[in-house]
């Protein structure tokens, strides 16, 4: 089995989801006593959050680059950046280290068009929502992406700085997204991306009838087949 690396911490909360699922799709796949094995370097998220808000993506990648180096040093195969947004430096990353990256929008896409979809609304932060880094590469698998209006954009986002990333899941801000998500489906919307780690804690496929594509939970499972890969 391979060792999984992670960058966590941005936010805890989404760690937290993947360690957990790591493990339960590595005991499902071998059964057993088995459990993941995963090497996790996890930063401070206040530092991370106001350089984001700062526009200071440099010293994001110094710090992206000081984690993935490590996490490498640690003895990990493989790495994951544990959060849609970090991903804005995920070039940097690779850039400095000799262990591969498993991209979480590649990860997204694959499944997207595993499953035949074609045109899919995106939720995630305002950095995700709006630049090239994220859409983009999806755009260049072919996807069409739509994501909300300037309105419905700052509601998702400010959602996520100021409720999901403190752990604070409220009934109010899942109709704000389910609207959101409503109004990607009348624009032509086969499926919507939860392109944030944490807004699979507050939406789950349970609440509405478009298909919903948890992040999270689709690069653990790429991740996942990766450790199990010979």
């Amino acid at each position: 089995m391979k060792t999984i690396g992670i960058i966590g911490g941005m936010s805890w909360e989404s760690s937290l989801s993947y360690y957990q699922q790591l493990n339960v799709a590595i005991k499902q796949a071998k059964g057993g006593l088995h459990s993941a094995k995963v090497n996790l370097v996890s930063v401070d998220f206040a530092e991370i959050e106001a350089l984001q808000h700062q526009g200071n993506w440099a010293a994001l990648a110094n710090k992206m680059v000081g984690a993935g180096l490590s996490v490498q040093a640690s003895g990990a195969d493989f790495l994951l950046i544990a959060t849609n947004t970090m991903h804005k430096v995920a070039a940097e990353v690779e850039q400095a280290l000799q262990i591969p990256l498993l991209h979480i929008a590649d990860a997204t896409a694959n499944k997207l068009l595993e499953d035949g979809i074609k045109k899919v609304g995106l939720l995630g932060t305002r950095f995700t929502m709006e630049q090239d880094f994220y859409k983009g590469r999806l755009e260049q698998r072919e996807l069409d992406v739509l994501v909300p209006q300037e309105k419905g954009m700052e509601i998702v986002h400010q959602i996520i700085y100021q409720e999901l990333c403190l752990g604070k899941i409220n009934a109010d801000s899942r109709e704000r997204y389910l609207a959101e998500i409503a109004e990607l489906a009348a624009r032509g919307a086969e499926a919507v991306i939860l392109g944030c780690t944490e807004i699979g804690l507050l939406v789950q496929q349970s609440h509405c009838d478009l298909p919903l594509y948890d992040t999270t939970a689709i690069h653990v499972a790429a991740a996942a087949a990766e450790s199990l890969a010979n």
